[in-house]
């Protein structure tokens, strides 16, 4: 039975009482396991009576919020609230969002940068800032793709996906990378570690002669690597003595990226499907 103090809370009134609790009630499902959480465990979660948390629900689920398998009477988030999630804070997708810091980058350190995302086993470049250094780059133009682990910036995505993603990433490229004549799987394993130890790519591997990349990774909120932001110059421009300060920005700007990231972006999910359509 809930106390007097639930019993008043629960006449109708909506208060700052009521909306906090439908919240607990959306975050605990958003917690569970994808089969979804019988009513009396959820109770237990969020720390309410089992009276409670069904009326709870049953107000969700009338808002289209919530939904309960027939079968299992188990509760969970509806594909509308999902549906809703892809529209919440959608202030523009990953290109837009990145574009600014390009532009600072680019105009503070006088080089090109360049932002990739995944796209499976492929890294694809979203954009580019163009510097004043004539360069050659694995992915060429906007819209231009490369396997992962070619390049700095696809080589840095690579190295912060989670453990069975990457492996499977390596296994399927590695065929992939006998055009690239240091790529053997034991030079690409040590590469990546080097790269997770440091937390951006910079190695000079030599295959493009003349040119230097450095590239961190751009991390979501659930710290899964989906993108980087890689600047593209001349050899000389990326000596020991500056190679500090070029990472240091460019982490600076990919922290504040990555929590922006609308985790719904279609440029995300599908990035190649995007230049298909321009």
């Amino acid at each position: 039975m809930p106390d007097s103090t639930e019993r008043n809370n629960e006449k109708g009134e909506v208060g700052v009482g009521s909306v906090s609790r439908l919240f607990a009630v959306l975050r605990s499902l958003g917690e569970t396991v994808e089969g979804g959480e019988r009513v009396t465990q959820l109770a237990q979660r969020i720390g309410l009576s089992q009276p409670t948390t069904h009326r709870l629900l049953r107000s969700l689920m009338d808002e289209g919020m919530v939904e309960q398998d027939a079968r299992s009477k188990r509760y969970r988030l509806s594909l509308d609230f999902f549906a809703l999630a892809a529209r919440a804070g959608n202030t523009g997708n990953l290109r837009e969002l990145a574009r600014p810091a390009m532009l600072r980058l680019s105009a503070s350190l006088g080089d090109s940068l360049f932002l990739l995302a995944r796209c499976g086993f492929d890294a694809i470049c979203l954009d580019r800032s163009e510097g004043p250094f004539p360069i050659r780059t694995f992915t060429g133009d906007i819209g231009g793709r490369v396997a992962l682990g070619v390049g700095q910036g696809s080589l840095a995505i690579l190295a912060f996906l989670p453990e069975e993603e990457r492996e499977t990433v390596i296994h399927y490229n590695l065929p992939r990378l006998k055009d690239f004549h240091l790529y053997d799987e034991v030079f690409l394993r040590t590469e990546v570690e080097n790269v997770r130890t440091l937390g951006y790519a910079g190695r000079n591997t030599g295959v493009l002669q003349g040119m230097a990349g450095v590239a961190v990774p751009i991390l979501d909120r659930e710290g899964r690597a989906v993108a980087a932001l890689s600047v593209a110059t001349i050899s000389d421009r990326l000596g020991p003595d500056r190679l500090p300060t070029v990472v240091e920005m460019l982490k600076r700007e990919a922290a504040v990226i990555g929590p922006r990231i609308n985790p719904f972006d279609p440029l995300l999910r599908r990035p190649s499907q995007v230049f298909r359509q321009a």
